[in-house]
Protein backbone atom coordinates (compact mmCIF):
# COMPACT_ATOMS: atom_id res chain seq x y z
CA UNK A 1 0.00 0.00 0.00
CA UNK A 2 1.37 3.07 -0.99
CA UNK A 3 2.31 6.10 1.28
CA UNK A 4 -0.39 8.92 1.75
CA UNK A 5 1.17 12.36 0.11
CA UNK A 6 2.50 13.92 -3.27
CA UNK A 7 5.24 12.72 -5.42
CA UNK A 8 6.58 13.82 -8.33
CA UNK A 9 8.66 11.52 -10.51
CA UNK A 10 11.16 13.29 -12.84
CA UNK A 11 11.85 10.96 -16.52
CA UNK A 12 15.24 12.38 -17.48
CA UNK A 13 15.26 10.43 -20.84
CA UNK A 14 17.61 10.79 -24.11
CA UNK A 15 14.15 12.07 -26.42
CA UNK A 16 12.31 13.68 -24.01
CA UNK A 17 11.53 14.42 -20.56
CA UNK A 18 8.36 13.86 -18.67
CA UNK A 19 7.49 14.85 -15.31
CA UNK A 20 4.30 13.37 -13.45
CA UNK A 21 2.63 14.50 -10.52
CA UNK A 22 0.64 12.25 -8.61
CA UNK A 23 -1.01 12.00 -5.25
CA UNK A 24 -1.57 8.42 -3.18
CA UNK A 25 -4.64 8.03 -0.74
CA UNK A 26 -5.05 4.76 0.95
CA UNK A 27 -2.95 2.95 -1.60
CA UNK A 28 -5.16 4.77 -4.75
CA UNK A 29 -2.69 6.35 -7.38
CA UNK A 30 -4.18 9.61 -8.67
CA UNK A 31 -2.37 11.41 -11.37
CA UNK A 32 -2.85 15.33 -11.03
CA UNK A 33 -0.26 16.85 -13.50
CA UNK A 34 1.91 15.68 -16.23
CA UNK A 35 4.96 17.89 -17.93
CA UNK A 36 6.47 16.77 -21.02
CA UNK A 37 9.70 18.30 -23.10
CA UNK A 38 11.74 17.10 -25.98
CA UNK A 39 15.13 16.36 -24.21
CA UNK A 40 18.27 18.37 -24.66
CA UNK A 41 21.41 17.67 -23.68
CA UNK A 42 21.41 14.16 -23.01
CA UNK A 43 23.01 11.43 -25.57
CA UNK A 44 22.19 7.65 -25.16
CA UNK A 45 20.91 8.12 -21.52
CA UNK A 46 23.58 10.39 -20.14
CA UNK A 47 23.76 13.94 -19.54
CA UNK A 48 26.61 15.55 -22.18
CA UNK A 49 25.58 19.01 -21.59
CA UNK A 50 24.21 20.03 -18.14
CA UNK A 51 22.69 23.60 -19.30
CA UNK A 52 20.52 22.26 -21.46
CA UNK A 53 19.38 19.94 -19.73
CA UNK A 54 19.06 21.92 -17.20
CA UNK A 55 16.63 24.12 -19.08
CA UNK A 56 14.75 21.70 -20.87
CA UNK A 57 13.75 20.23 -16.79
CA UNK A 58 12.63 23.26 -16.20
CA UNK A 59 10.18 23.90 -18.93
CA UNK A 60 9.12 20.15 -18.22
CA UNK A 61 8.57 20.46 -14.45
CA UNK A 62 6.58 23.81 -15.06
CA UNK A 63 4.08 22.07 -17.68
CA UNK A 64 3.43 19.70 -14.70
CA UNK A 65 3.17 22.14 -12.22
CA UNK A 66 0.63 24.35 -14.33
CA UNK A 67 -1.92 21.28 -14.60
CA UNK A 68 -0.97 20.16 -11.14
CA UNK A 69 -1.59 23.57 -9.41
CA UNK A 70 1.13 23.06 -7.01
CA UNK A 71 4.95 24.09 -6.67
CA UNK A 72 7.47 21.24 -7.41
CA UNK A 73 10.65 21.39 -5.15
CA UNK A 74 10.73 17.16 -4.34
CA UNK A 75 11.34 14.99 -7.04
CA UNK A 76 12.56 11.48 -7.43
CA UNK A 77 14.53 10.90 -10.43
CA UNK A 78 15.34 7.43 -12.40
CA UNK A 79 18.95 6.92 -13.34
CA UNK A 80 19.84 4.64 -16.26
CA UNK A 81 21.06 1.19 -15.93
CA UNK A 82 24.39 2.37 -17.90
CA UNK A 83 27.89 0.65 -16.43
CA UNK A 84 25.39 -0.64 -13.25
CA UNK A 85 26.94 -3.30 -11.04
CA UNK A 86 25.08 -5.40 -8.56
CA UNK A 87 26.39 -6.92 -5.59
CA UNK A 88 25.93 -8.88 -2.30
CA UNK A 89 26.31 -7.21 0.78
CA UNK A 90 26.06 -7.59 4.40
CA UNK A 91 26.79 -6.17 8.06
CA UNK A 92 26.46 -6.84 11.57
CA UNK A 93 26.19 -4.69 14.75
CA UNK A 94 25.82 -5.60 18.80
CA UNK A 95 22.64 -3.74 19.82
CA UNK A 96 23.28 -0.33 20.99
CA UNK A 97 20.25 0.22 23.49
CA UNK A 98 20.58 -1.18 27.27
CA UNK A 99 17.74 -2.58 26.61
CA UNK A 100 18.44 -5.03 23.47
CA UNK A 101 15.26 -3.50 22.25
CA UNK A 102 16.39 -2.69 18.05
CA UNK A 103 15.37 0.87 16.90
CA UNK A 104 15.54 2.85 13.56
CA UNK A 105 19.49 3.88 14.74
CA UNK A 106 20.59 0.42 14.71
CA UNK A 107 18.81 -0.29 11.42
CA UNK A 108 20.92 2.54 10.07
CA UNK A 109 23.43 1.33 11.95
CA UNK A 110 23.91 -2.39 10.33
CA UNK A 111 22.88 -0.87 7.13
CA UNK A 112 26.62 1.45 7.21
CA UNK A 113 27.96 -1.71 8.38
CA UNK A 114 26.80 -3.36 4.98
CA UNK A 115 28.46 -0.29 3.00
CA UNK A 116 31.93 -0.55 4.66
CA UNK A 117 33.57 -1.58 0.98
CA UNK A 118 36.43 -0.51 -1.21
CA UNK A 119 35.57 0.95 -4.51
CA UNK A 120 37.32 2.07 -7.24
CA UNK A 121 37.46 6.02 -7.70
CA UNK A 122 35.40 6.37 -10.32
CA UNK A 123 32.46 4.30 -9.21
CA UNK A 124 29.93 5.48 -6.37
CA UNK A 125 27.50 3.47 -4.63
CA UNK A 126 23.93 4.32 -5.45
CA UNK A 127 21.42 2.40 -3.48
CA UNK A 128 21.27 -0.48 -1.14
CA UNK A 129 18.04 -2.48 -0.70
CA UNK A 130 17.65 -4.61 2.51
CA UNK A 131 17.11 -8.73 1.45
CA UNK A 132 16.50 -9.72 5.45
CA UNK A 133 17.51 -8.95 8.42
CA UNK A 134 18.84 -11.46 11.75
CA UNK A 135 18.52 -11.56 15.00
CA UNK A 136 21.06 -13.59 17.29
CA UNK A 137 20.52 -15.70 14.56
CA UNK A 138 17.37 -15.86 13.62
CA UNK A 139 16.79 -15.10 9.87
CA UNK A 140 14.17 -14.05 7.53
CA UNK A 141 12.86 -10.94 9.47
CA UNK A 142 11.75 -7.91 7.04
CA UNK A 143 11.76 -5.34 10.22
CA UNK A 144 13.78 -6.08 13.08
CA UNK A 145 12.41 -2.97 15.14
CA UNK A 146 10.87 -3.46 18.36
CA UNK A 147 12.50 -7.11 18.24
CA UNK A 148 14.78 -8.10 21.26
CA UNK A 149 18.41 -8.99 20.02
CA UNK A 150 21.92 -8.94 21.17
CA UNK A 151 23.47 -9.20 17.28
CA UNK A 152 21.96 -7.87 14.76
CA UNK A 153 22.84 -8.73 10.91
CA UNK A 154 21.54 -7.46 7.52
CA UNK A 155 22.09 -9.14 4.02
CA UNK A 156 20.97 -7.05 0.96
CA UNK A 157 22.07 -6.07 -2.23
CA UNK A 158 24.35 -2.74 -2.95
CA UNK A 159 23.95 -1.30 -6.65
CA UNK A 160 26.91 1.16 -7.85
CA UNK A 161 27.08 3.45 -10.79
CA UNK A 162 29.99 5.55 -12.73
CA UNK A 163 30.33 8.72 -10.68
CA UNK A 164 30.30 11.21 -13.90
CA UNK A 165 26.38 9.53 -14.53
CA UNK A 166 25.70 10.08 -10.46
CA UNK A 167 26.96 13.75 -10.66
CA UNK A 168 25.79 14.68 -13.62
CA UNK A 169 22.36 13.84 -12.75
CA UNK A 170 22.40 15.63 -9.33
CA UNK A 171 24.13 18.59 -10.81
CA UNK A 172 21.07 19.06 -13.65
CA UNK A 173 18.26 18.43 -10.61
CA UNK A 174 19.99 20.80 -8.15
CA UNK A 175 21.09 23.51 -10.96
CA UNK A 176 17.18 23.55 -11.81
CA UNK A 177 15.82 24.58 -8.37
CA UNK A 178 14.88 21.08 -7.30
CA UNK A 179 15.90 18.91 -4.24
CA UNK A 180 17.09 14.92 -5.18
CA UNK A 181 14.15 13.03 -3.25
CA UNK A 182 15.29 9.34 -4.01
CA UNK A 183 17.82 8.39 -7.15
CA UNK A 184 16.63 5.21 -8.10
CA UNK A 185 18.03 2.87 -11.08
CA UNK A 186 15.46 2.75 -13.80
CA UNK A 187 14.83 -1.36 -13.86
CA UNK A 188 14.53 -1.41 -10.62
CA UNK A 189 11.43 0.77 -10.26
CA UNK A 190 10.27 -0.56 -13.67
CA UNK A 191 10.16 -4.22 -12.80
CA UNK A 192 7.87 -3.03 -9.31
CA UNK A 193 5.73 -1.44 -11.89
CA UNK A 194 5.59 -3.53 -15.22
CA UNK A 195 5.62 -6.93 -13.27
CA UNK A 196 2.92 -9.13 -11.20
CA UNK A 197 4.17 -10.77 -8.18
CA UNK A 198 4.26 -13.89 -9.67
CA UNK A 199 6.57 -12.74 -12.68
CA UNK A 200 8.87 -11.16 -9.82
CA UNK A 201 8.92 -14.27 -8.07
CA UNK A 202 9.49 -16.72 -10.04
CA UNK A 203 11.95 -14.61 -12.92
CA UNK A 204 11.24 -12.34 -15.70
CA UNK A 205 13.46 -10.33 -18.48
CA UNK A 206 12.22 -6.74 -18.36
CA UNK A 207 12.98 -4.90 -21.63
CA UNK A 208 12.51 -1.14 -21.98
CA UNK A 209 13.06 0.06 -25.46
CA UNK A 210 13.36 3.73 -24.88
CA UNK A 211 14.65 6.36 -27.40
CA UNK A 212 18.32 6.62 -26.45
CA UNK A 213 18.90 2.60 -25.36
CA UNK A 214 17.27 -0.29 -25.07
CA UNK A 215 17.67 -1.66 -21.79
CA UNK A 216 16.91 -5.69 -20.37
CA UNK A 217 16.71 -6.86 -16.87
CA UNK A 218 16.21 -9.84 -15.37
CA UNK A 219 13.98 -9.36 -12.03
CA UNK A 220 14.35 -13.20 -10.30
CA UNK A 221 12.93 -13.62 -6.05
CA UNK A 222 11.95 -9.73 -6.02
CA UNK A 223 15.39 -9.03 -6.64
CA UNK A 224 17.25 -7.17 -9.72
CA UNK A 225 19.97 -9.74 -11.36
CA UNK A 226 21.35 -8.54 -13.88
CA UNK A 227 20.95 -5.56 -16.63
CA UNK A 228 22.33 -5.71 -20.29
CA UNK A 229 22.02 -1.80 -21.46
CA UNK A 230 22.56 -1.41 -26.03
CA UNK A 231 23.12 2.15 -26.97
CA UNK A 232 20.55 1.31 -30.00
CA UNK A 233 17.05 2.95 -29.45
CA UNK A 234 14.19 4.50 -31.24
CA UNK A 235 16.44 7.16 -32.38
CA UNK A 236 19.00 4.81 -34.50
CA UNK A 237 15.53 3.73 -36.46
CA UNK A 238 14.43 7.47 -37.18
CA UNK A 239 17.82 7.71 -38.37
CA UNK A 240 18.08 4.88 -40.69
CA UNK A 241 14.57 6.10 -41.79
CA UNK A 242 15.81 9.40 -42.39
CA UNK A 243 19.34 8.24 -44.68
CA UNK A 244 17.62 5.44 -46.49
CA UNK A 245 14.55 7.75 -47.23
CA UNK A 246 16.70 10.79 -47.64
CA UNK A 247 14.39 12.86 -45.36
CA UNK A 248 15.00 15.03 -42.49
CA UNK A 249 15.37 13.42 -39.00
CA UNK A 250 11.97 15.68 -38.01
CA UNK A 251 10.27 13.96 -40.63
CA UNK A 252 11.48 10.42 -40.24
CA UNK A 253 10.04 10.53 -37.06
CA UNK A 254 7.02 11.69 -38.33
CA UNK A 255 6.43 9.40 -40.24
CA UNK A 256 7.90 6.20 -38.08
CA UNK A 257 5.05 7.46 -35.82
CA UNK A 258 1.96 7.44 -38.05
CA UNK A 259 2.52 4.96 -40.49
CA UNK A 260 5.92 2.59 -38.92
CA UNK A 261 5.23 -1.15 -38.15
CA UNK A 262 8.07 -3.23 -36.64
CA UNK A 263 6.90 -6.64 -38.35
CA UNK A 264 6.87 -6.32 -41.75
CA UNK A 265 5.32 -9.24 -42.37
CA UNK A 266 2.27 -6.86 -41.10
CA UNK A 267 2.54 -4.02 -42.96
CA UNK A 268 0.68 -3.45 -46.96
CA UNK A 269 2.53 -3.38 -49.84
CA UNK A 270 -0.48 -1.46 -51.10
CA UNK A 271 -1.06 1.68 -48.84
CA UNK A 272 1.16 4.38 -49.84
CA UNK A 273 1.93 7.76 -47.73
CA UNK A 274 3.79 11.15 -48.71
CA UNK A 275 7.76 11.96 -47.42
CA UNK A 276 9.12 14.99 -48.01
CA UNK A 277 12.81 13.96 -49.84
CA UNK A 278 15.50 16.27 -49.28
CA UNK A 279 16.18 17.80 -53.42
CA UNK A 280 12.38 17.13 -54.71
CA UNK A 281 9.85 19.43 -54.85
CA UNK A 282 6.87 17.47 -54.17
CA UNK A 283 6.40 14.86 -51.83
CA UNK A 284 7.72 11.17 -52.53
CA UNK A 285 5.34 8.36 -52.33
CA UNK A 286 6.72 5.02 -50.02
CA UNK A 287 4.67 1.94 -49.19
CA UNK A 288 3.91 0.86 -45.63
CA UNK A 289 5.68 -2.13 -46.53
CA UNK A 290 9.15 -0.77 -47.27
CA UNK A 291 9.18 1.58 -44.19
CA UNK A 292 8.53 -1.36 -42.11
CA UNK A 293 11.67 -3.30 -43.48
CA UNK A 294 13.54 -0.31 -42.71
CA UNK A 295 12.20 -0.10 -39.26
CA UNK A 296 12.49 -4.21 -38.33
CA UNK A 297 16.13 -4.28 -39.67
CA UNK A 298 17.21 -2.35 -36.49
CA UNK A 299 15.28 -3.58 -34.23
CA UNK A 300 15.93 -7.42 -35.53
CA UNK A 301 19.67 -5.70 -34.75
CA UNK A 302 19.15 -4.93 -31.15
CA UNK A 303 17.26 -7.92 -30.38
CA UNK A 304 19.72 -10.40 -31.80
CA UNK A 305 22.45 -8.32 -29.81
CA UNK A 306 19.99 -8.50 -26.46
CA UNK A 307 19.00 -12.57 -26.88
CA UNK A 308 22.32 -13.40 -27.53
CA UNK A 309 23.99 -11.59 -23.58
CA UNK A 310 20.39 -12.57 -21.99
CA UNK A 311 21.10 -16.52 -23.33
CA UNK A 312 24.68 -16.21 -21.66
CA UNK A 313 23.20 -15.80 -18.31
CA UNK A 314 20.15 -18.73 -18.92
CA UNK A 315 17.70 -15.44 -18.19
CA UNK A 316 14.91 -17.48 -20.46
CA UNK A 317 15.15 -20.36 -18.22
CA UNK A 318 13.23 -18.44 -15.96
CA UNK A 319 9.39 -18.96 -16.10
CA UNK A 320 8.30 -15.48 -16.43
CA UNK A 321 8.77 -15.29 -20.36
CA UNK A 322 9.72 -11.15 -21.44
CA UNK A 323 7.81 -8.08 -21.08
CA UNK A 324 8.18 -5.09 -22.99
CA UNK A 325 7.56 -1.68 -22.54
CA UNK A 326 8.95 1.94 -23.40
CA UNK A 327 8.35 4.39 -26.40
CA UNK A 328 8.99 2.54 -28.90
CA UNK A 329 7.23 -0.72 -28.16
CA UNK A 330 4.21 1.56 -29.31
CA UNK A 331 5.05 0.95 -33.04
CA UNK A 332 2.36 -1.55 -33.91
CA UNK A 333 4.02 -5.71 -34.32
CA UNK A 334 6.95 -5.54 -32.16
CA UNK A 335 5.53 -8.26 -29.70
CA UNK A 336 5.42 -10.63 -32.85
CA UNK A 337 8.82 -9.61 -33.72
CA UNK A 338 10.51 -10.00 -30.68
CA UNK A 339 8.28 -13.42 -30.23
CA UNK A 340 10.13 -14.54 -33.66
CA UNK A 341 13.20 -13.71 -32.54
CA UNK A 342 13.51 -14.55 -28.67
CA UNK A 343 11.58 -17.92 -29.85
CA UNK A 344 10.13 -16.82 -26.25
CA UNK A 345 6.74 -15.74 -24.62
CA UNK A 346 6.50 -11.88 -24.86
CA UNK A 347 3.84 -9.28 -23.24
CA UNK A 348 3.30 -5.45 -23.59
CA UNK A 349 2.63 -3.70 -20.72
CA UNK A 350 0.80 -0.26 -21.05
CA UNK A 351 0.03 2.16 -17.98
CA UNK A 352 -3.53 1.98 -17.01
CA UNK A 353 -3.00 5.64 -15.31
CA UNK A 354 -6.17 8.25 -17.18
CA UNK A 355 -4.04 10.22 -19.96
CA UNK A 356 -1.13 7.88 -19.78
CA UNK A 357 -2.08 5.24 -21.70
CA UNK A 358 1.18 5.18 -23.79
CA UNK A 359 4.15 3.40 -23.24
CA UNK A 360 6.82 5.70 -22.93
CA UNK A 361 5.57 6.98 -19.76
CA UNK A 362 5.98 3.66 -18.11
CA UNK A 363 9.10 4.87 -16.51
CA UNK A 364 7.75 7.93 -15.00
CA UNK A 365 4.98 6.44 -13.44
CA UNK A 366 6.97 3.79 -11.98
CA UNK A 367 9.40 6.22 -10.11
CA UNK A 368 6.34 7.58 -8.48
CA UNK A 369 5.55 3.89 -7.57
CA UNK A 370 8.02 2.47 -6.48
CA UNK A 371 8.96 5.88 -4.18
CA UNK A 372 5.63 5.17 -2.84
CA UNK A 373 5.69 1.98 -2.06
CA UNK A 374 9.01 1.96 0.03
CA UNK A 375 8.38 0.14 3.60
CA UNK A 376 9.43 2.48 6.32
CA UNK A 377 12.23 -0.27 6.81
CA UNK A 378 13.60 0.66 3.50
CA UNK A 379 13.61 4.35 3.44
CA UNK A 380 15.80 3.82 6.89
CA UNK A 381 17.98 1.85 5.18
CA UNK A 382 18.34 3.92 1.96
CA UNK A 383 18.69 7.13 3.91
CA UNK A 384 22.17 6.10 4.82
CA UNK A 385 22.94 7.53 1.38
CA UNK A 386 20.56 10.28 1.22
CA UNK A 387 22.08 13.48 0.22
CA UNK A 388 25.68 11.43 -0.17
CA UNK A 389 26.24 9.27 -3.12
CA UNK A 390 29.43 8.90 -2.36
CA UNK A 391 32.07 5.89 -0.93
CA UNK A 392 35.55 6.09 0.30
CA UNK A 393 37.05 4.41 -2.64
CA UNK A 394 40.47 2.12 -2.94
CA UNK A 395 39.70 -1.28 -5.11
CA UNK A 396 37.25 -2.81 -6.61
CA UNK A 397 35.91 -5.59 -5.03
CA UNK A 398 32.31 -5.91 -6.58
CA UNK A 399 31.40 -8.76 -8.86
CA UNK A 400 29.02 -8.99 -11.55
CA UNK A 401 30.41 -12.42 -13.65
CA UNK A 402 27.36 -14.10 -14.55
CA UNK A 403 27.58 -17.16 -12.81
CA UNK A 404 26.36 -15.02 -9.50
CA UNK A 405 22.96 -15.05 -11.29
CA UNK A 406 22.99 -18.97 -13.48
CA UNK A 407 22.32 -21.77 -10.45
CA UNK A 408 25.18 -23.62 -9.77
CA UNK A 409 24.08 -26.75 -11.56
CA UNK A 410 22.90 -24.75 -14.55
CA UNK A 411 25.03 -24.73 -17.59
CA UNK A 412 24.83 -21.83 -20.41
CA UNK A 413 21.56 -22.31 -22.97
CA UNK A 414 22.43 -22.10 -26.89
CA UNK A 415 19.57 -20.64 -28.98
CA UNK A 416 17.62 -23.10 -30.58
CA UNK A 417 17.64 -23.11 -33.90
CA UNK A 418 15.04 -21.11 -35.95
CA UNK A 419 12.37 -22.58 -38.52
CA UNK A 420 12.94 -21.99 -42.22
CA UNK A 421 10.45 -19.61 -42.14
CA UNK A 422 12.17 -17.72 -39.81
CA UNK A 423 16.31 -18.38 -41.53
CA UNK A 424 14.62 -17.05 -44.80
CA UNK A 425 13.14 -14.40 -43.27
CA UNK A 426 15.99 -12.65 -40.95
CA UNK A 427 18.17 -13.26 -43.70
CA UNK A 428 16.06 -11.56 -46.01
CA UNK A 429 16.82 -8.77 -43.02
CA UNK A 430 20.01 -9.22 -43.06
CA UNK A 431 20.74 -8.45 -46.82
CA UNK A 432 18.41 -5.29 -46.15
CA UNK A 433 21.02 -4.16 -43.53
CA UNK A 434 24.21 -4.94 -45.49
CA UNK A 435 22.71 -2.96 -48.37
CA UNK A 436 22.26 0.62 -46.32
CA UNK A 437 24.32 0.54 -43.29
CA UNK A 438 27.35 -1.26 -43.62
Amino acid sequence: MGNTGIYVGLDIGTTSIKVIVAEYVKGQMNVIGVGSERSEGLSRGVVVDIDKAVAAIQKAVRQAEQKANIEIHKVTAGIPANLLEIAPCQGMIAVADESKEINDSDVKNVAAAALVRNLPPEREILTIIPDEFIVDGFDGIKDPRGMIGVRLEMHGIVLTAPKTVIHNMQKCIERAGLVLDELVVNPLSLGKLALTDGEQDFGTVLIDLGGGQSTAAVIHDHKLKYTYVDQEGGDYITKDISVVLNTSFDSAEKVKRDYGYADSLQASSEENFPIEVVGKDVPVKVNEKYLAEIIEARLTQIFEKMNQSLRKVGAFDLPGGIVMTGGVTALPGIVELASDIFDHNVKLFIPDAMGLRHPSFTQALSLISYTANLSEVELIVQSTLKGNYTAKATKKVIKTDSEQFRPANDQPTTQNEASEPKKERFASIKKFISNFFE
